[in-house]
């Protein structure tokens, strides 16, 4: 089949599927508590898309190109039997790559193998620092950082790697930690990842006073180790790409904000309850679950009608930013992942 490319010539292949709206973890540049707090409602398990509907949605973007698929929430981990869904996931034909972004809370060692033995080839795991008392402060439940480090470990011991690590830097919150956090993990086959901080939702109070650079954090980096670029994995990857020039490792950058990368965006992202989005920064989303509950819609009725979403698609967010657009209704991260 012909490759399926939108306005911009960027073609489909990357699928990142939603599996909940709830998290355990109250990240103050995710789901602020005075936000996400007990009175708020989050989906019935009916608004979900099934396991069976999810994995009918990736067999129809398979024919349209997709060929990998990221696991994401919420916290993907409180979806229950998640192993499940995975396995079915890996038997659609066409599809490579199966990874996951967890915070890590739920992930030892017997989950990892789990996952692992169902098909799933990669994790990504959140720490945004090494002291107790910052990271504490970030996620506002409380969670030490041994529990994370933890779940690294077990993602290691079970093969899921190479494990990335995405660490969020906000000024005056944990940029003090970048040089902990690139030390922690030089020589441990681990990708560290330095993530700017990003106006996705609407809930977070984003600044832009608030980023670090991606410039920034490289000289922040380089005072203390010399690095050198090293060339993308694939086309469209969202992190450049960095290795200590000493043997130490390898670190990304991703500068969503200073060095937009929408030129070469091949991603479209589900909701949990069957929403897709054609941009992380998206406000209205396309109601997939309504044609996979219609008995009329067949497959290939829905992959047109999906083929036709992504050939009008005009996305460049992060090009096109600037004060006003970062304060428009945007669909918010924790409801379809990063």
């Amino acid at each position: 089949m012909p490759t399926v490319t939108d306005l911009h010539k960027r073609p489909l292949r990357d699928l990142r599927l939603s599996v909940t709206d709830r998290c355990n973890f109250r990240c103050v540049y995710c789901m602020p508590k005075e936000v996400f707090g007990a009175k708020f409602h989050f989906l019935p398990k009916h608004d979900l898309l099934t396991f069976d509907e999810l994995t009918r949605t990736v067999r129809i973007f398979s024919q349209l190109g997709v060929k990998k698929v990221r696991i994401t929430g919420g916290e993907p981990l409180l979806r229950q039997d998640l192993d499940v869904l995975i396995r079915q996931l890996s038997e659609v034909p066409g599809i490579e790559d199966i990874a996951m972004t967890t915070n890590g809370y739920f992930l030892d060692r017997r989950r990892a193998m789990l996952l692992r033995q169902a098909g799933l080839k990669r994790v990504t795991i959140s720490l945004d620092a090494l002291t107790d008392e910052v990271f504490k402060a970030v996620n506002d439940v409380g969670v030490p950082v041994g529990k994370i480090l933890s779940a690294i470990d077990a993602a290691i011991f079970a093969g899921l790697g190479p494990v990335k690590v995405n660490m969020v830097v906000k000024r005056d919150v944990n940029d003090q930690q970048i040089i902990p956090m690139a030390r922690h993990f030089r020589h441990s086959g681990v990708v560290l990842r330095f993530i700017e901080y990003m106006d996705v939702g609407n809930t977070n109070g984003w600044r832009l006073d608030d980023v670090v650079p991606a410039s920034e954090i490289l000289t922040i980096l380089q005072q203390e180790w010399p690095l050198e670029p090293l060339a993308p994995n694939h086309p469209g990857e969202v992190a450049r790409r960095f290795r200590y020039q000493d043997g130490g490792g390898e670190i990304g950058i991703i500068a969503s904000v200073t060095q937009p990368f929408c030129h070469h965006c091949s991603r479209i992202r589900l909701s949990p309850e069957g929403r897709l989005y054609t941009c992380l920064f998206g406000s209205e989303g396309f109601d997939l679950r309504h044609l996979l509950r219609e008995e009329r819609w067949d497959d290939a009725q829905i992959e047109n009608a999906l083929q036709l979403l992504w050939q009008r698609r005009t996305d460049q967010y992060s090009l096109l930013r600037s004060q006003a657009t970062s304060s428009a209704p945007k669909v918010e991260m924790s409801h379809i992942g990063g």
